[in-house]
């Protein structure tokens, strides 16, 4: 027996890369063609960018217990949000959701300080970026970290949303990503985390200046353990 992965999905890229790596890499471990039962509710990004433009982070808290109760109605024993940004409003969720969470920015910690890294880089949305999230994550492990200027955190954000979340995927956009993680080098990061979902679709680990910590899939392979784990 597996435990039920319940997804709260928020842009449908990050969403999508997430369900097909708990699918590929379970059938190392659970054989051919298996994986655990998986349901994904997507609530459209549209709505969530309404209460994040107004700053109503309750709105999106609301929004997250509304899929969680939708995937708990059908048998999903934890939920996770391949979605960096909202997890801002994961304090306000958790409280009340019917099943447990797992974090994205635990995850990604908790790999950091297994691999012994020290200052991250952090590269996602403008919110993401300037926001609790990773803070909260990190300051309790004593890891540093460092976040793009501000002209640089508005370009990173205008690639998110303009091409990222919509599947577009340029050279063009690369070699910005690996300037900006060149930059986070020079200023003394030894790891850069990939903390929005869609990042690790247009940036290549081989090509970056440092190593990269992918959010998505790291949130996958931690969900596929705890499912493994029942």
């Amino acid at each position: 027996m597996t435990q039920h992965i319940g997804i709260v999905a928020c842009s449908a890229e990050g969403a999508a890369l997430c369900y097909r790596t708990i699918c590929t890499e379970a059938l190392a471990v659970m054989g051919e063609h298996d994986h655990p039962e998986i349901t994904l509710s997507s609530i459209p990004l549209a709505r969530y960018m309404e209460c994040i433009h107004g700053g109503g982070w309750q709105g999106v808290a609301d929004l997250m217990l509304e899929s969680a109760n939708r995937v708990a109605r059908v048998g999903a024993d934890f939920a996770i949000c391949p979605d960096n940004t909202i997890h801002e409003a994961l304090p306000l969720v958790v409280p009340t959701s019917p099943i447990p969470w797992l974090g994205i920015a635990d995850v990604v910690a908790g790999e950091a300080a297994t691999r012994g890294f020290k200052r991250l880089g952090i590269l996602g949305t403008k919110y993401l970026m300037t926001g609790p999230v990773y803070p909260r994550a990190l300051e309790p492990r004593g890891i540093e970290w460092k976040i793009p200027s501000e002209s640089d955190r508005e370009l990173i954000n205008a690639a998110i949303f303009g091409e990222l979340v919509n599947g577009v995927f340029t050279d063009v956009t690369r070699g910005m990503f690996n300037r900006q993680i060149e930059t986070l080098k020079k200023q003394g990061c030894d790891a850069a985390v990939l903390g929005c979902t869609e990042i690790p679709l247009i940036v290549r680990p081989e090509e970056a200046p440092l190593p990269a910590l992918d959010s998505t899939r790291l949130l996958a392979r931690a969900a596929l353990r705890r499912a493994l784990s029942a």
